[in-house]
């Protein structure tokens, strides 16, 4: 009897299904997380200046000054919080905007047409509704209030939505949101920072390409960037550029990649070493080489995600939410084209932008290019792109002072509530429906990327159901993995429950970690010889712990096999070429790890529960039936 644990060893471990989430997906949650966090400190805000508005402003107020020898900078503990701690919340966009690049929806790289027109036009019609209100008047200088969605509001709205609104939306309003906050910085730093001193600009420019060669010569310490960072922030600062768009400029360097298998193997041979010879200098080595084993883009995002979400967005809320809302102020608001400006840029301009741009970019192109959601769920979108707060926040403490401050709050705060009202109003419509059309509506006709790289093919792949079942499940899997023992008895009801559903196997022995797997591998194949290879895949499933060779020949046995032909067959390893072809069509996959799910050729990033499969398949199922 092998040695190898059984699944049953494994129920103490950490809840796999509900952890197994993509970098997007982990985006996403944090986001809407916290959603709810930043509209607490923004009422929390409200109140405070409202009870004692003196000691509110007093404490923001208060100058901080760190020195370092002769140098040092003195500001407003609001300017920290605006322009310092906001810088770290700006690398994160970078980083994600890089990953979005790297490997998600636009890493096809004719799919960012379509985001970057439609965020473009997202918030330049905004920008002409508030001059259009505000023409002749001084408060005409504020129009950057009126350009930027929140994407942490935005996706939070978007999340109390739930399953009746496609995946493809929330890519959508993440690439436009890439594509408003890029701009957006970029106007912060021309036309809202002061005066210009070109010797601490062209230190910036310099310090940040000496940050481009580190990052190109293969430098991971985080300390180095860390320093860069700190000195490109005050060269900015000096030059008279805010200093917040060096957040986002470090967050572009850090490439995103899936981890490789190769990498994967050379972590388990350091861990095994650590095993062997538990010695402090090995713990470094193998702490080393589990963290190059990921991408700097994505551990950064772990690490300083939460950090940002929880913490320096909430901040900021406290620090600039608070506004005294008099009778007077109220009433002084209700008339005042700042106030109106920024609401109507909102709720109206944002949404004619954003729906505008696409359907012109899409008739323009042929139809070749398309948003990632149906045209109902993109004016969904595009009323949940009216949410403003941070960036529209930041620009108004930039633009304006006194009431005029307190009135483009207001106006910023009034967006927020009605966006999220037109919002719901249109998903409720949407559900009205006939069932077909709103289908249509939410899903669209855009095709999804593809990303399984080896087309299934019924001749040669192992496949369980009927074969002209319009949505199709490939798992990459290996017989020894104990999460492959869990995800069976969910893809079995999944098969079962659903009857336009096929299954294909494709193996992936993970041989560092189980060693019996590419045996086990190898001996479906010699089943699949005898055309019992669903049996043995069922019996080796059943008994992950007991996966030596006289178990092999045992189950063979016991399924009514012809022994002698079956143990031929492994001892000549006639399965081994086909199993190499599996492993190679993973690596094209980018697959590491097991198991790995694609819906229709399209990578499944989420639980490995009924409810999130049953989630992908029908919607699968609902595609394969608009393009039918």
């Amino acid at each position: 009897m092998s040695a190898g644990p059984t699944p049953r060893a494994f129920r103490g471990l950490t809840r796999w299904s509900r952890d197994a989430r993509s970098p997007l997906r982990d985006f996403l949650r944090t986001e809407t997380g916290s959603a709810a966090v930043l509209l607490v400190a923004a009422l929390a805000a409200l109140a405070w200046a409202n009870l004692t508005p003196t000691g509110y402003e007093a404490l923001w107020r208060t100058e901080l000054s760190v020195r370092l020898g002769a140098y040092g900078v003195g500001l407003e503990l609001r300017e920290w919080v605006n322009s310092g701690l906001m810088a770290l919340f700006f690398f994160v966009v970078g980083l994600e905007a890089r990953r979005e690049f790297d490997l998600g929806e636009l890493r096809e790289r004719r799919r960012t047409a379509l985001p970057l027109v439609a965020g473009l036009s997202g918030m330049l019609v905004p920008v002409l509704v508030y001059l259009a209100v505000n023409v002749g008047e001084p408060s005409a200088a504020g129009w950057g209030v009126a350009m930027s969605t929140d994407t942490a509001f935005a996706l939070g709205i978007l999340a109390l939505m739930g399953r009746r609104m496609p995946p493809g939306l929330r890519v959508f309003i993440l690439s436009i949101s890439v594509v408003d906050d890029f701009v957006a910085l970029a106007v912060v730093a021309v036309v809202y920072s002061g005066s210009l001193s070109v010797p601490a600009l062209m230190s910036a420019l310099a310090l940040f390409a000496l940050a481009l060669l580190v990052h190109a010569a293969g430098v991971r310490r985080g300390a180095v960037y860390a320093l860069l960072a700190a000195a490109l922030w005050a060269a900015l600062l000096e030059s008279g550029i805010d200093p917040v768009v060096t957040g986002l400029a470090m967050g572009l360097i850090f490439a995103a990649y899936p981890v490789a298998r190769g990498e994967l193997e050379r972590a388990s041979d350091l861990f095994r070493f650590f095993r062997e010879q538990p010695t402090p200098e090995l713990e470094m080595t193998v702490r080393r080489g589990l963290a190059s084993a990921v991408s700097p883009n994505e551990r950064l995002q772990r690490l300083y995600h939460p950090w940002t979400s929880f913490v320096v967005a909430p901040l900021f809320a406290l620090a600039n939410a608070g506004i005294e809302l008099s009778a007077e102020q109220l009433s002084r608001a209700l008339t005042s084209t700042v106030t109106l400006g920024v609401l109507l840029a909102f709720v109206i301009g944002k949404p004619l932008g954003i729906l505008g741009a696409s359907l012109l970019t899409t008739l323009l192109s042929g139809g070749r290019l398309r948003p990632p959601a149906g045209w109902g769920a993109v004016a969904v979108g595009g009323t949940l792109a009216g949410v403003p707060f941070t960036v529209s926040l930041l620009i108004a403490a930039f633009a304006f002072e006194g009431p005029r401050l307190a009135e483009a709050k207001i106006g910023v705060l009034w967006a927020v509530l009605c966006s999220f009202l037109l919002s719901s109003l249109l998903t409720w419509v949407l559900q009205l429906l006939p069932p077909r059309r709103r289908l249509r509506a939410l899903l669209g006709r855009a095709e999804p990327l593809v990303d399984l790289a080896v087309p299934v093919d019924p001749e040669r792949d192992h496949v369980r159901g009927s074969p002209d079942a319009p949505v199709t499940l490939v798992e990459y899997g290996d017989f020894e993995c104990p999460y492959c023992g869990q995800a069976e008895p969910v893809v079995r009801e999944l098969l079962r429950d659903s009857g336009d559903v096929r299954y294909v196997w494709r193996h992936l022995p993970l041989d560092d970690v189980h060693p019996h797997a590419r045996a086990a591998a190898e001996a479906a194949e010699a089943a699949a010889e005898q055309n019992r290879f669903w049996d043995m895949h069922d019996a080796l499933m059943e008994h992950q712990g007991a996966l030596g060779a006289a178990d092999l020949l045992r189950y063979a046995e016991a399924l009514g096999l012809d022994v002698e032909r079956f143990r031929r067959d492994l001892r000549k390893r006639r399965g081994a070429a086909r199993v190499a072809e599996d492993v190679e069509s993973a690596d094209l996959s980018g697959v590491s790890g097991t198991p790995s799910f694609f819906v229709n050729g399209r990578r499944y990033h989420g639980a490995y529960d009924v409810v999130g499969l049953k989630a992908a398949v029908k919607e699968a199922r609902a595609r394969a039936t608009l393009a039918s």
